[in-house]
């Protein structure tokens, strides 16, 4: 597969590329073009063609893209068929919520162990994930391949926790400590998520769309 250094815009489109096709697939259709795939995206076919062309040719000419040789592409290129292993940081609100909701194994990624401070949880078991003491961390990770660490501890103890994981070969953090993590000329890869940049930037789209209807109403009550 050709590898070159793509823009981050690029990246954050392949997961979109991704639930279509998942999309398409489940609606039984098999070839799609860059054309109809854009216009059920939002994007131009020219936008499409060129994001696909970083990573090597998928299509053909005249016949568009298979649907699911194509899904099969990027998932490769996102890393799903890699198997790597995850930990979580911290069963609390979100740690719970995530274990409980989310799909790892839908991403390409297992979920091996939990980690928390709490001693009525050390030692049980949620969803088959066991769930183990914060001290264990360093063997843990001593003595298993370990590449992605989900961080959903207290504002507090984010620096701390971060450093431990860096210390121990821990290839990325999926940060949700509300606090950014990412730091020049760091070792470690930091996806910092923080759900109320969604939220505002929604907002910011709704009152841009009051803005426009009140400026409309201005213009023929006069």
């Amino acid at each position: 597969m050709k590898r070159v250094k793509v823009s981050n815009n690029v990246i954050r489109r392949l997961p979109r590329y991704l639930r279509k096709l998942d999309e398409l697939q489940e609606n039984g259709i098999n070839r799609i073009s860059s054309f109809e795939l854009g216009q059920q995206l939002g994007l131009t076919p020219s936008q499409i063609r060129q994001d696909f062309s970083c990573f090597g040719e998928f299509g053909q000419q005249g016949y568009g893209y298979n649907v699911a040789g194509l899904r099969e592409q990027i998932a490769s290129i996102l890393g799903m068929d890699r198997g790597y292993k995850a930990v979580l940081i911290g069963v609390g609100n979100i740690g719970h919520a995530l274990m409980d909701n989310f799909s790892f194994s839908d991403c390409g990624v297992q979920l091996a162990a939990a980690f928390d401070i709490k001693e009525s949880l050390i030692g049980t078991e949620f969803k088959g994930v066991p769930i183990l003491a914060w001290d264990q961390i360093e063997d843990y990770l001593k003595n298993n391949e370990v590449a992605i660490a989900v961080l959903c501890v207290p504002k507090t103890a984010a620096i701390t926790a971060t450093d431990v994981l860096t210390r121990n070969g821990i290839e990325a953090i999926w940060n949700f400590t509300n606090i950014e993590l990412t730091e020049p000329n760091s070792p470690i890869i930091v996806e910092n998520v923080h759900f109320s940049d969604s939220l505002l930037s929604l907002s910011y789209f709704v009152s841009e769309r009051m803005d426009e209807h009140a400026g409309q109403t201005a213009k023929t009550d006069k």
